[in-house]
């Protein structure tokens, strides 16, 4: 007979043989055989195996091995057609659903778009069926996977699985999740760290102070606060990284209840020495590294409460703010139109760092009490005001007038961006010229945008002229991107200078290898093993 219809003829005995089907062994067996044959008969066989599965629990091994060959068959076809059929296995099974589970989310790595497409759906069928055997499959991958494997899955959990409703992600299932997440976290890159905590960011930790307490913790003890060797922390690019990303996973959950003392500490104590900051990121990119550590230490710092040591942390500060504060070039004292050179994104978060931690510590403000210290202090404001306010200036007049649809466009988009840097320095340089400083305005950072969503949204760091000089060093102009970095860069030119709209991403910029074993926890790669 025929093999296309002898399978016919196998479907239809055991179809029509009721209570007594197990009797049938021999039939089920030539169906499984049948993944070794023609492309039709790998199509039929993978439809049956399904079918009568569960009636034959001695060949299930053999019957799932025989759906996965079909779904790493070269023929695209017969791959979707196996990758549809598999939740036929699940029914009922939860040991088979785990393994279907693992080996769905194996096959998320693939590039075909229509393949991809039908193991979501596969995946979503048998979730649905049992969710919680399910869902083990996926952690299984998690665990065992490398680590784009690893990347996709964490992705599939946060935008696929967590999306599902309440009927489905009950409160048991919710806190497996949080479970095994939290174990995942115990070995993570940049990338994946980002994903675990906007998962977990998503599950009920997200919606309580208790939560909120809890992701800040784990963040805390991802970025390693407590270690000691400031020298590795001044030579290890990678180790910065995993601090601005850790403080940015952190930073939305700050809050009178939940403070950011210890992360504002560390900054102040290990990253702002003028020593140990010239040295971040060296090599490559030490603008983008050094701006975004700044961002996140504004973010933080208005949450913290009053710091031990203030004046030493607060001079910190202060001496990093008077690099991007130059005094004014002798041929530029009397040359109104000579614009000066500023990065204005670093200035906007150092003079509200400061303007912050003086309103927390009058009293700590050592630079007020120094005589020569205050007039130097008083002469670097005065400059960067003048740079402001003509910036300021040419902003307004270049806005003036525009429609609504004319702001929209991205060069004005970026002209706006420049206008609240540049507003919030003017109103902080107001404050802090006063001798002594007050503390009577509140500003919102340029780059947050209020209630829009929990972690704010981020804008184009802003730099005045062509390069920024500080003590008599060139800097390049800062360069941010939201979403991944990359060598293309737009600009606004003014008469009096230039500033880029791109921006860093705030996570998981770094491609970091996943090292296995060892003791610990936490971000791994092989240079943090010096820990």
């Amino acid at each position: 007979m025929d093999n296309i219809e002898r399978l016919y003829k196998c479907y239809e005995i055991l179809s029509e043989a009721g209570d007594k089907i197990s009797e049938h062994v021999d039939e089920y067996k030539e169906i499984l055989k049948a993944v070794k044959g023609s492309s039709k008969e790998k199509r039929l066989a993978s439809q049956f195996i399904g079918n009568f599965f569960k009636h034959f629990p001695d060949l299930a091994e053999t019957a799932i091995d025989a759906q996965f060959d079909l779904c790493e068959d070269d023929d695209n076809q017969i791959r979707r057609q196996a990758i549809k059929d598999l939740p036929k296995l699940c029914q009922g099974n939860p040991e088979a659903t785990t393994r279907v589970g693992d080996t769905l989310a194996q096959l998320l790595i693939l590039d075909d778009a229509t393949e991809l497409q039908q193991v979501n759906n596969s995946l979503l069928s048998i979730i649905k069926m049992d969710t919680k055997s399910a869902v083990a499959g996926i952690f299984q991958q998690i665990t065992t996977g490398d680590e784009p494997t690893r990347e996709r899955c964490f992705k599939f959990i946060s935008t696929k699985l967590l999306t599902m409703g309440p009927t489905v992600i009950t409160k048991e299932i919710e806190e497996y999740i949080v479970d095994e997440i939290k174990k995942a976290l115990q070995d993570v890159t940049a990338d994946e760290f980002h994903l675990c905590m906007t998962i977990l960011g998503a599950t009920k930790l997200g919606n309580t102070i208790t939560g909120h307490a809890e992701l800040v913790k784990l963040a805390t003890e991802q970025a390693e606060l407590n270690n000691a060797d400031t020298d590795i922390i001044a030579v290890d690019d990678e180790v910065v990284e995993r601090f601005v990303q850790c403080a940015t996973a952190a930073a939305p959950y700050f809050s009178k209840t939940i403070k950011s003392t210890a992360f504002v500490a560390h900054v102040c104590d290990k990253l702002l020495p003028i020593p140990t900051w010239n040295m971040i990121a060296t090599a490559v990119s030490q603008d983008q590294i050094q701006l975004r550590l700044l961002k996140v230490f504004a973010e933080m710092i208005a949450n913290t409460d009053k710091l031990e040591n203030a004046n030493e942390r607060i001079n910190n500060v202060y001496n990093v703010l008077l690099e991007y504060m130059p005094l004014p070039k002798l041929s530029e004292v009397d040359l109104v139109d000579v614009p000066p050179s500023f990065e204005f994104s670093h200035a906007e978060c150092l003079l509200y760092a400061l303007h912050t931690l003086g309103k927390k510590h009058p009293t700590n403000l050592s630079f007020v009490e120094d005589a020569e210290k205050l007039k130097d202090f008083r002469a670097r404001l005065q400059y960067l005001a003048r740079g402001t306010q003509g910036y300021i200036k040419k902003l307004e007049e270049a806005l003036k007038g525009k429609s609504a649809e004319e702001l929209k466009s991205e060069e004005n988009q970026l002209k706006q961006t420049a206008l609240k840097t540049t507003s919030n320095i003017n109103v902080l340089i107001r404050d802090l010229f006063h001798s002594p400083p007050i503390f009577k305005h509140d500003i919102v950072l340029s780059w947050i945008v209020p209630k829009a969503n929990k972690l704010g949204k981020r804008h184009a760091p802003i730099t005045f002229g062509e390069k920024a000089e500080t003590n008599g060093k060139e800097k390049e102009q800062d360069v941010e991107k939201k979403s991944r970095p990359s060598n293309d860069q737009k600009f606004y030119s003014p008469p009096s200078g230039k500033y880029s709209h791109k921006v860093n991403p705030n996570y998981g910029n770094n491609n970091r290898g996943r090292q296995r074993g060892g003791g610990g926890g936490g971000y791994r790669n092989r240079r943090y093993n010096k820990y």
